[in-house]
């Protein structure tokens, strides 16, 4: 039988040995219990009873993927769709619920049998189709996240309230999200031990002929566990859904690297075979101590990247180790090891608390510091405009003498709540955000008007909660600018392409609201395409290449933010500035440097370093008790090479 957990035959050489055996043998844990002690004496912030639960909240969604994930790689397979078929329930249950009319159980049902539908699909691709998994599980992953774009249309759908509680907590402190995932670690735990589909699975992982030739009907059992999976995905997708209060089309984009990352760290073997549900928990938990960690610290966002992979790599060469220390199997059952494990988690438990414990008294006091403490949570630092914002702030803030923290969602609504969260649980000042979408920051920022901590919104607007202030450019007239601005210089005629931002950001929507109203006034003008390029320069590269060769003849360009335009630009080659005229939006230093070139013919630029230094001062004035204006609009501006040269943005 396939192994589940592997027993030392090596000599015990008294309590050293035998501490060293319990390390290696639980190289997660052990991971765990270093990184916990770790971040309490580098974070008095850290072992806090609120973001303790912080971190089980952020670790909810990652967890309940990953016990579906388990399934798959117990049984030598692998499943890339779970992040896609995540998002495509809730919007299913969003859709039918508030769109249709349906019955919010009904909804439910749907939401849930969606994910089973494409557990379903993927099992027969792999099963009966002779598909590999990867290539399978990819297909679904684009086709899943495609569907939930067509069936939202790109945008946020509202979750259905009675189902929104599931992202609330149980007398004012226990999330719920924190119980779902426990409920759907025991279900994982007692599918994976003490079932016939669970011996299945490692059966199948161990040696699929033999499981074969033993009886095993191989076919119906992937069609069962990819099933299983898909459910596990799509209450996953329910749960995330519900945190932010809406289903978000692009919600748990990459969620399944993660989710196959916990499974792995937590002992699992990518070869099949071995992986247990508290292993997967662990491997979850690991991940979310780490991003939780390392925002309290201030890790820069990008090194946070980096310091993240190099954990990962560590948690796994751990097990490697325990594994050429001479260990030997033991066969998975029902029963075997069970008190043993129990024993082995409660010492865990002791070591942990007292060592943390000791570690606490390194705080006592530390607090004295009188520099008010802000956070910053930007959508994306991979666009230069968020970057322009990041450094004014930055710049405004040691000004003012502000201790200011920024962290990258990198345009993940559900990774900007839990950045969120954390900056509330930290008890800062003051938190400055720049929503991935307006729908989905409104529950963290409750939660930090709730806890009495004053926000400001840069950029974009909060919807369904209360800020200080919102410092912000207006999208829509900015869009309506561009469109003027194009509509001029072509003289009133011609045909134009609008490239897209990304679908279901609220950028992306108000600016392309913004165009449409704009070219109203000229009739003579004519979109011939209009496509999403994701606000990427290489994106807008290759969408720009495309259109041209259905529309060689087209004179005009707008596009949703200056990195598209470029590309298009580059896309254009000699005739941008020439047969054809390209607007931009942002006023990026490359973008204005294309306007001094004159490939790019304006920019409508919306100042960004000084939404930054806005966003700081008025965020400073809040903690103090001044009075904040509601809103604080900076004007945007058409940037035209007659007058780039005094412009600095």
């Amino acid at each position: 039988m396939a192994t589940d957990t592997l027993k030392s035959t090596t000599g015990a050489g008294g309590a050293t040995g035998g501490l060293r055996r319990l390390l290696l043998d639980n190289g997660a844990l052990t991971a765990l219990i270093a990184l916990v002690i770790a971040l309490s004496a580098l974070s008095g912030d850290f072992l806090t009873t609120d973001n303790l639960l912080n971190i089980g909240v952020q670790a909810a969604v990652t967890a309940i993927l990953a016990f579906g994930v388990t399934f798959v790689i117990v049984s030598a397979g692998i499943d890339l769709s779970v992040g896609s078929v995540a998002a495509l329930s809730a919007t299913v249950l969003a859709w039918s619920a508030t769109q249709h009319g349906v019955p919010v159980a009904v909804a439910v049902v749907l939401g849930l049998g969606t994910g089973v539908v494409a557990g379903l699909v993927n099992g027969f691709l792999i099963a009966y189709g002779k598909l590999p998994p990867f290539i399978a599980t990819l297909a679904m992953l684009s086709v899943g996240r495609g569907l939930a774009l067509v069936i939202s249309q790109g945008s946020p759908i509202a979750f259905p309230g009675s189902v929104s509680h599931l992202g609330d907590t149980l007398g004012g402190w226990l999330p719920v999200p924190v119980l779902v995932m426990v409920v759907m670690g025991i279900v994982a735990a007692v599918v994976l031990g003490r079932t016939y589909i669970g011996r299945s699975m490692y059966a199948i992982g161990g040696n699929e002929e033999a499981a074969r030739l033993s009886g095993l009907r191989v076919p119906k059992q992937k069609l069962a566990i990819y099933a299983l999976s898909g459910l596990f995905a799509a209450v996953a997708g329910v749960v995330l859904a519900s945190r932010l209060s809406s289903a978000q089309p692009q919600a748990a984009d990459g969620y399944e690297l993660d989710a196959i990352a916990a499974v792995v760290i937590g002992g699992a073997s990518l070869a099949g075979g071995t992986g247990k549900a508290s292993g997967t928990l662990i491997g979850a938990l690991i991940l979310a101590v780490l991003r939780n960690g390392l925002n309290l610290l201030s890790v820069s966002a990008f090194w946070q990247q980096v310091v993240i992979g190099v954990v990962i790599a560590l948690a796994v060469l751990l097990d490697t180790v325990r594994r050429r220390a001479g260990a030997s199997p033991v066969a998975n059952g029902p029963g075997g090891g069970k008190g043993k494990q129990a024993a082995t988690y409660a010492l865990a438990a002791v070591v942990t608390v007292a060592v943390v414990g000791a570690t606490s008294f390194l705080h006592t006091g530390s607090s004295s510091s009188t520099a008010p403490r802000m956070g910053l949570s930007l959508s994306t630092l991979n666009n230069p405009f968020f970057v322009q914002i990041r450094a004014g702030a930055q710049a405004e803030a040691k000004k003012l003498g502000v201790d200011l923290t920024v962290t990258d969602a990198q345009n993940d609504a559900s990774q900007q709540a839990n950045q969120l969260q954390n900056f509330t649980s930290s008890g800062l000042g003051a938190i400055i955000v720049n929503p991935v979408d307006s729908d989905a920051a409104g529950n963290s920022v409750k939660a930090a008007d709730k806890a009495g901590i004053p926000v400001v919104a840069v950029d974009r607007g909060v919807n369904k909660a209360d800020v200080n202030t919102l410092v912000a450019s207006d999208n829509v007239a900015g869009g309506e600018l561009a469109a003027r601005t194009i509509a001029e210089k072509l003289g009133g005629k011609g045909k134009i392409v609008v490239l897209q931002g990304q679908a279901g950001t609220s950028a992306a929507r108000e600016r392309a609201a913004g165009f449409a109203q704009g070219l109203k006034a000229y009739p003579g003008i004519q979109v011939v395409a209009q496509q999403p390029a994701d606000f990427d320069r290489t994106k807008g590269l290759d969408v720009m290449s495309n259109l041209l060769q259905a529309h060689p003849d087209v004179q005009g360009v707008i596009a949703a933010n200056d990195e598209m335009a470029l590309g298009a630009i580059k896309a254009l080659g000699s005739k941008a500035g020439k047969s054809v005229q390209v607007v931009g939006f942002d006023g990026t230093p490359d973008g204005l440097t294309a306007v001094k070139n004159g490939t790019l013919y304006a920019s409508v630029a919306q100042q960004p370093s000084q939404l930054g230094r806005i966003a700081v001062d008025n965020a400073l004035k809040a903690v103090q008790g001044k009075k904040v204006e509601p809103t604080v609009k900076v004007p945007v501006k058409v940037v035209t090479k007659d007058n780039v040269a005094g412009f600095t943005g």
